[in-house]
């Protein structure tokens, strides 16, 4: 029996996001104890539950076997990724992820089975899929502030997952529009993302999570 599913996939993945956000803050708090390791190790966990979450993947995948190769080839990767010092190059790999994993989830939660209205499930993937908006943003500006010195204000130019709990701190206050002003863009795209990211946070609030309460709704009004 799978325990990850189509009916509770988006529950494990944004347990798993917010377990790797947490890790993040406490590799910050508590500076070379853990380190990026925990960075490292629950972005492995992220990866193997989209794979194993989603049902686009190969079959299997879904089998103890996949899993188990899964996981030990996400952790070669990453080993070989920072051995060689190809930081931009684990960013982009990360980033490939989080929009597949989010193209997927939009599809889960926008097309499929809209005759069933909304479930939980359905509404953990609207949660999740803002969540993975956040991380997306997060990456785009570790690679911006590893690439461009002084882009932003507040952080530091050093390897991405020594940034990480920042970054991602400040992307989630931008896409929530708090902007408590910590930490601010300097460099011309960092700006540019920093306002696409505010404006989609707004819509995708406006927009996405009112449809699925129109869809509730109107299921409930048919019943």
């Amino acid at each position: 029996m799978n325990l990850v599913s189509e009916k509770n996939n988006f529950l494990y993945l944004t347990v798993g996001i917010v377990v790797l956000l947490f890790a993040g803050a406490l590799s910050d708090q508590f500076e070379g104890v853990v380190g990026h390791q925990m960075i490292q190790a629950f972005s492995v966990m992220n990866i193997v539950v989209g794979i194993y979450g989603f049902k686009s993947t190969q079959k299997w995948l879904h089998t103890g076997v996949g899993i188990a190769i899964s996981v030990i080839v996400v952790v070669i990767i990453g080993v070989v990724l920072e051995l060689l010092e190809l930081y931009y190059l684990h960013l982009i790999l990360l980033l490939s992820f989080y929009l597949w994993a989010i193209w997927l989830a939009g599809k889960q939660v926008l097309l499929s089975d809209v005759e069933r209205g909304v479930d939980a499930n359905r509404v953990v993937g609207a949660i999740c899929i803002y969540l993975l908006m956040g991380l997306i943003w997060a990456l785009m500006y570790l690679f911006i502030a590893q690439a461009i010195p002084g882009a932003f204000n507040g952080v530091e130019q050093m390897v991405w997952y020594d940034n990480f709990a920042d970054v991602a701190y400040y992307s989630y206050v931008t896409l929530t529009t708090l902007g408590y002003g910590d930490i601010s863009p300097v460099a011309p795209i960092a700006r540019f993302l920093v306002y696409m990211e505010a404006v989609v946070g707004v819509f995708y609030m406006a927009i996405l999570v009112a449809s699925l309460i129109g869809v509730g709704i109107s299921e409930s009004n048919k019943r």
